[in-house]
């Protein structure tokens, strides 16, 4: 158990965010620029010394300050900023740290696109990435260079399901003098990254932390320097490549955002009665939150308990064509939908090799050992679980 006794959701809930005229939600930014009483103040803001002052959407705006304030409470950090995507925050934290000539280490399992990015996209600016086993925390080490810039991880990996030591991946990171950006994606409020050691972490809040899956959306939690570091006029990865989100997406995500902790409580709920469920047939499956999975006392050792282990399952049907009989069958009998993405109050899933992962060369898959009929359950919402079950039976027995 997290010893910090952090509750990411007391401490959004104890902001104070007024709307304009005393509204209970903040208002919405109807405005991409804003006018200044003095022009000494305008060129203050432009270098980044206008407190409490806006200057062009693109840069910041109310209605994501707001957001981001949020985001930094949950997660414990100074600062925070939002962007258009997850993969917005997580390409602007790698062309933040790193220049060329430099290096990052990372996990080898992650999410397709940020594999994409890292193995295909970053050599073009003479980056150079080494992949590792994220559990092999000696392999982390050897990997690390004099060039190195940061190691790069996700708490709970995709579509693996391995669980990250964000402690002693810290300690690592430190004895370097490099950085930890570690993406909570599958895990808002039941880790807490930051508090255990992360730098910085990144989030697509298209997936649980908005919950509705109609916006996409990232978010970089971080220290104030970051935040202005990446929002500088003059060099900032963020200003400059303008990757901003929506003030009426950042309004809408922030009103979901307070619900967050009811929300991850059932998903985690639901994947649990499942994976007992599957345990109990002798089906092959994959959860973090059972005895059986390899880090299940680590992730004891790190989680914020009362929000569970997550809503993020996998089985193992051992063939694509096998996982697609049972993925068309439990979308016919409503189960959730055949889908990617994840955090939805209805249950989606997908087989990873073929759709989420599918960037990552099939022997690059095998290596680290995802089978090609891995079908990755995000779990949903379900006030009848049981029944959930007994349709995903049903549809198993099929076959």
């Amino acid at each position: 158990m997290n010893t910090k006794k952090f509750d990411p959701a007391a401490s959004i809930q104890a902001l104070k965010q007024f709307g304009e005229f005393g509204g209970v939600n903040p208002s919405i930014t109807d405005s991409s620029t804003f006018t200044f009483m003095t022009a000494k103040t305008m060129l203050d803001t432009f270098h980044g010394e206008g407190e409490g002052c806006f200057l062009y959407a693109r840069h910041w705006n109310p209605s994501n300050k707001f957001l981001a304030d949020a985001l930094a409470a949950m997660e414990g950090t100074e600062a925070a900023w939002v962007t258009g995507s997850g993969m917005a925050a997580i390409t602007t934290v790698f062309l933040q740290l790193c220049n060329a000539g430099d290096h990052i280490v990372s996990s080898i399992t992650t999410y397709g696109g940020t594999y994409a990015f890292l193995k295909n996209y970053l050599p073009k600016f003479n980056i150079d990435v080494t992949f590792v086993d994220i559990t092999d925390l000696e392999a982390v080490e050897k990997a690390i260079r004099p060039n190195t810039k940061m190691i790069y991880t996700e708490t709970m990996t995709n579509p693996l399901l391995q669980i990250s030591d964000i402690p002693a991946l810290s300690k690592i990171t430190k004895k370097h003098g490099i950085q930890l950006v570690v993406d909570n994606t599958f895990t808002p409020m039941i880790f807490s990254p930051f508090l255990l050691g992360a730098d910085i972490v990144v989030y697509s809040m298209t997936k649980y932390i908005n919950g509705k899956n109609d916006a996409v959306a990232g978010a970089i939690c971080a220290s104030n320097q970051f935040v202005l570091d990446i929002s500088d006029v003059n060099s900032g990865t963020a200003m400059l490549l303008g990757p901003a989100l929506d003030p009426l997406r950042s309004s809408s995500i922030l009103k979901n955002l307070h619900t967050l902790h009811i929300r991850m409580k059932q998903h985690s709920k639901n994947a649990m009665y499942l994976a007992e469920r599957f345990r109990e047939i002798g089906l092959k499956y994959n959860y973090p939150g059972m005895p059986s999975h390899p880090q299940h006392k680590l992730i004891k050792s790190m989680m914020n308990e009362e929000f569970g282990f997550g809503g993020m399952i996998a089985i193992d049907m051992e063939t694509p064509e096998r996982a697609a009989i049972l993925m068309e069958a439990m979308q016919n009998r409503n189960v959730g939908y055949h889908a990617v993405s994840l955090g939805y109050f209805k249950t989606l899933f997908s087989n990873s090799g073929k759709s989420t992962s599918s960037e990552m060369p099939e022997d690059v898959q095998q290596a680290i050992g995802m089978s090609p009929g891995l079908v990755r359950f995000s779990v949903g919402l379900d006030n009848d679980i049981e029944n959930t079950y007994q349709l995903i039976k049903e549809s198993l027995d099929e076959m």
